[in-house]
């Protein structure tokens, strides 16, 4: 097997698992759908990616990924990329200071769904219904430019900051795809880019890792059912916010998933950076 493919593997069932107060500052954002959309009207594809600092073969892929969402492939498809990383790899030498259990549990959604044997890293999973090898960037092109594609939400974002340490959004729009009687949830991701990481231990060990896209928050906005493409949806989500939050590095991903992890639109905004 080549180098670039090389992966960390586990089985299913193996290991896996304040700031004060003051005036609120509200900042609005517009999203244009037609920024993330290139012909036939058919809007940007979700990818998003498993990775672990704790897997030697994360680095190359997660460098992949960044490069993809900063346009270097060329692509005619827009996407829309989030990053997840897992804990599963935790217990190897070196704890990803950006690992969660909630993301490993996504991951496991996607196995099963898939109808795969094992989790692994890197993986990217493309519009919930494709997965390769993260750092097989041939197989990752080819995913995309296959993936089914659905118009852009048209969300519009009004970001507000009720204390130091939390961030409130409220997001109205409509889905611009009708959904069934099946039902689909409308998740809305806070991800955080330019992270560098100095590795001491594990498979990493002595190596500066760099990570974009990286999810740090994940909320549902609301889940709709039996509603027409031109619906206007509307909701609010909070986030609590890390240590160090910077929001000129963070952005909003919003997406649309049906009850089969089938993803039916995504949109994505930079978050002010005055907020």
């Amino acid at each position: 097997m080549a180098p670039r493919l090389w992966s960390c593997f586990i089985s299913k069932g193996g290991r896996g698992g304040g700031g004060g107060g003051g005036d609120a500052a509200e900042r609005r954002v517009t999203a244009d759908p037609a920024a993330e959309e290139s012909r036939g009207g058919a809007g940007a594809v979700l990818v998003e990616m498993f990775s672990s600092q704790g897997c030697a073969t994360s680095p190359a892929a997660e460098l992949v990924v960044s490069r993809l969402g900063r346009g270097d492939f060329g692509l005619e498809v827009a996407v829309v990329v989030v990053v997840f990383h897992v804990d599963y790899w935790d217990y190897v030498g070196w704890k990803d200071p950006f690992g969660s259990s909630q993301w490993t549990v996504r991951q496991k959604a996607y196995v099963e769904a898939l109808g795969l044997d094992t989790m692994f890293t890197p993986q990217v999973v493309v519009q919930g219904k494709a997965h390769c090898v993260g750092n097989d960037e041939n197989a990752l092109l080819q995913a995309i430019t296959n993936a089914p594609r659905f118009p852009a939400p048209t969300f519009q974002a009004t970001f507000t900051k009720p204390s130091l340490d939390s961030l409130q959004v409220s997001l109205t729009g409509a889905l611009r795809t009708k959904v069934d009687s099946n039902g689909a949830n409308v998740m809305v991701a806070l991800y955080e880019s330019g992270l560098v990481t100095d590795c001491p231990r594990g498979e990493n060990k002595g190596r500066v890792l760099s990570n974009d896209y990286v999810v740090r928050k994940l909320e549902k906005l609301c889940t709709v059912k039996d509603i027409s493409a031109k619906k206007t949806v509307s909701g609010t989500v909070n986030f609590s916010l890390w240590g160090g939050f910077n929001s000129s590095k963070c952005g909003l991903a919003v997406f649309v998933q049906g009850s089969s992890h089938q993803i039916f639109g995504s949109q994505s905004f930079h978050l002010p950076d005055d907020i």
